[in-house]
């Protein structure tokens, strides 16, 4: 199992990420908040990973903090939630919003999730309740404050970027336009624009 990873960020085209390993790229896989937490292309970076084998592929899953892995490794437990809807939860709801959607019992807010239909929305609820008693408090869960993407990007990058990044945690393409020009301004970053979409669906 690999457990942490600390290289150069080549690439950051979240959710994918590249980081060189004493000159192996390693392709990662982390949610919005962990690759808006990184630092420019060419800083080194440390995350916590994890391993997921499968009989194509081995995936590997990045994670800014213990938390956020903690929480994807609860999520992947839960019968119908693999690792791609874990990150998309991860992804698409904050962490402090999805534990009140738990502790709330709130399906509704849960279904807003690409790929979280009513039946997984309930199955969450009852599993993930009983779940956060051993995880802590929900204000131990919380993210750590959120950086920012590169500023080198011009603005049509940055939609695109949003856009690439909708696509990539299930939204279809033409939702995620949608949604991005509904709330895309002039000077907003790829962060910024992804998250006011996110709120806007």
């Amino acid at each position: 199992m690999i457990g942490r990873i600390q290289g150069v960020l080549l690439e950051n085209k979240a959710p994918d990420l590249l980081i060189d390993v004493h000159g192996i790229g390693y392709e990662i896989q982390a949610p919005l908040s962990t690759a808006f937490a990184l630092p420019k292309i060419g800083d080194v970076v440390t995350l916590k990973t994890h391993l997921a084998v499968r009989e194509d592929a081995h995936v590997l899953y990045g994670f800014a903090t213990d938390h956020e892995r903690t929480l994807f490794r609860t999520l992947i437990k839960i019968s119908g939630v693999g690792p791609k809807l874990a990150l998309a939860i991860l992804s698409g709801m904050e962490t402090e919003r999805f534990i009140h959607s738990i502790q709330e019992q709130d399906p509704a807010s849960l279904t807003k999730i690409p790929g979280v239909g009513k039946k997984t929305a309930e199955r969450l609820i009852v599993e993930m309740k009983d779940k956060l008693n051993a995880l802590g408090s929900a204000g131990s869960l919380l993210m750590e404050p959120l950086g920012a993407l590169s500023a080198a990007a011009d603005s049509v990058d940055h939609l695109q970027d949003a856009e690439s990044a909708l696509i990539a945690l299930g939204y279809k393409p033409a939702q995620a336009s949608k949604s991005i020009s509904k709330v895309a301004t002039d000077g907003m970053s790829s962060e910024e624009i992804i998250r006011a979409a996110l709120k806007a669906m």
